[in-house]
């Protein structure tokens, strides 16, 4: 079912009247209004439904309750681009007052179905360069949003790496050209200037299929030592199990840009927190649906970034986590 229903996710708490007053103020009509959501991701996948859920519970916040005064249809396009182009097609002729698009891909097939319906954005690479925007005060045409990383941050992961793994010669940033071509214009060229500087050799392995995604990992096993930098790519995100997996198989210190990674069993993150990304999200589709025009909402940067290692990982890798990284982590897991 591709729209479900997250008030019981919410708790299915009794909404206060005042509440339910302010969310028929918020009408400008007696039809609800239209939210569409586009995520790359599954829905049977915990972390697209925790996202989902904060979204919903920050708009019921703002007093637009779906169902009453709001319609929120959910589309899951469970990392195929072929289906975002469907579902972008679908929501646009739904005709949506203002669309929420999950990661890049989501965001290029909306692109391609109007220029007119208001884009709110999550968790987006570059959108500069992609032309998404114009600039970040003003955006500009009918897209803004939230970004998730600059392309510094490559400096900071090689720096975690070689701080956890201090043998790593071979650093490598996995990613997919396909969902993630942002990578090689904004992250790999400050990727391989920090992997130079801290002594380690760059090179970027470009995956397409899991298949690719098992040679990459074997080709990192052995002398000299490799380790992994996993891209925010939403193609990594959907098979992050597999890369997770393969890691602990070869033995390869990764570093992901995401928590729900380490809590899987990934060996350490440092980034953003998406759930907080949607529930800022909500904030703009609230402005939106009150009159803002997505040209003159400044995109955002992100202002929550957490750090997470997973112990029983970084033994099994016989790797031993200096006490001044754990002391910063925001959470550890043991």
């Amino acid at each position: 079912m591709r729209r479900r229903d997250f008030m019981a996710v919410l708790g299915g708490a009794a909404v206060p009247s005042i509440l339910w007053r302010s969310a028929a103020c918020a009408q400008d009509g007696g039809e609800p209004r239209r939210v569409g959501v586009l995520s790359s991701l599954g829905e049977s996948d915990p972390e697209a439904r925790s996202m989902a859920a904060s979204f919903h519970r920050a708009l019921q916040e703002a007093g637009w309750i779906d169902g009453r005064n709001v319609r929120i249809e959910h589309r899951w396009a469970a990392g195929s681009v072929e289906r975002l182009e469907a579902f972008a097609k679908e929501l646009v002729g739904w005709r949506a007052n203002v669309i929420v698009a999950h990661t890049t891909p989501s965001v290029i097939a909306l692109r391609k179905e109007t220029a007119t319906i208001p884009i709110v954005f999550a968790q987006i690479s570059d959108p500069i360069g992609a032309g998404f925007i114009a600039n970040v005060a003003r955006p500009g045409g009918n897209i803004t949003g939230f970004s998730n990383f600059e392309a510094s941050i490559g400096s900071k992961w090689i720096e975690l790496l070689k701080e956890t793994a201090p043998g790593v010669m071979r650093g490598a940033i996995l990613f997919n050209p396909e969902t993630a071509p942002y990578v090689g214009r904004y992250y790999q060229g400050p990727f391989e200037a920090a992997a130079r500087s801290f002594g380690v050799q760059p090179s970027a392995s470009p995956v397409r299929s899991g298949a690719e995604i098992a040679s990459a990992l074997a080709a990192l096993q052995g002398e000299p030592p490799g380790g992994l930098i996993v891209m925010p790519d939403t193609f990594n995100i959907v098979h992050r199990q597999q890369i997770i997996e393969l890691a602990a198989r070869h033995r390869v210190p990764a570093i992901y840009p995401y928590g729900f990674a380490v809590r899987e069993g990934g060996l350490i993150s440092y980034g953003v927190d998406p759930v907080d990304l949607f529930r800022r999200a909500a904030g703009y589709v609230d402005r939106v649906l009150k009159g803002a025009k997505a040209a003159e909402l400044p995109m955002q940067a992100p202002v929550k970034f957490e750090l997470l290692i997973n112990l029983k990982t970084a033994n099994a890798l016989a790797l031993k986590i200096p006490q001044t990284l754990l002391a910063t982590a925001d959470d550890v897991i043991e």
